[in-house]
């Protein structure tokens, strides 16, 4: 079911214009949330078939931006821990919310390895992508900000051999 759900996350997001939501008014005459932590508190505050479609809006939304812009989104104030984070809240209320159990398993699964499906997502994304020295410096980026194994593993194969993580979170504290 995960599986299954990831590809339809994949092919949903096929269409750019699934990742933008209209700042028009909804049927309510309410203006649509803009930020994440707008789209959150909205969905909290909302009576339960909104609250679950919203979640899962946020969730889906925090997930495949953080696994395709990840790396542009380090120089934002908002980076990708703040995508982690409020995905995985969102994922992790959807779990509460969701009566069929086989849903809420695939919410709570995505909840407690939203990171996992991150580097999944990433990986899809640079498949083949990885040519230019400046894309190497990118990846090298990414796994010293965020110790990804992926990233690890894509510096490994082409033949950079980065740091342990836990010696670059010593070498940043000194």
């Amino acid at each position: 079911m995960v599986e299954s759900y990831l590809v339809n996350l994949l092919n949903h997001y096929l269409d750019a214009r699934n990742l933008f939501d209209s700042a028009y008014a909804n049927e309510a005459g309410q203006k649509n949330p803009q930020t994440l932590a707008e789209m959150f508190l909205t969905a909290q505050n909302a009576e339960a078939s909104a609250k679950i479609e919203m979640l899962r809006k946020l969730g889906d939304k925090a997930l495949y931006i953080s696994g395709f812009f990840g790396d542009s989104l380090h120089r934002k104030v908002v980076d990708v821990d703040y995508y982690a984070d409020i995905g995985g809240a969102a994922y992790a209320s959807l779990a509460h919310v969701t009566r069929e159990d086989t849903m809420a398993k695939v919410y709570s699964t995505f909840s407690h390895r939203f990171l996992d499906f991150v580097d999944v997502l990433t990986y899809i994304s640079h498949h083949s992508f990885v040519k230019s020295d400046q894309s190497i410096l990118r990846l090298y980026d990414r796994y010293m900000r965020t110790g990804s194994e992926l990233a690890r593993e894509k510096l490994e194969e082409m033949g950079v051999v980065p740091l342990p993580h836990d010696q670059v979170k010593l070498g940043k504290q000194g």
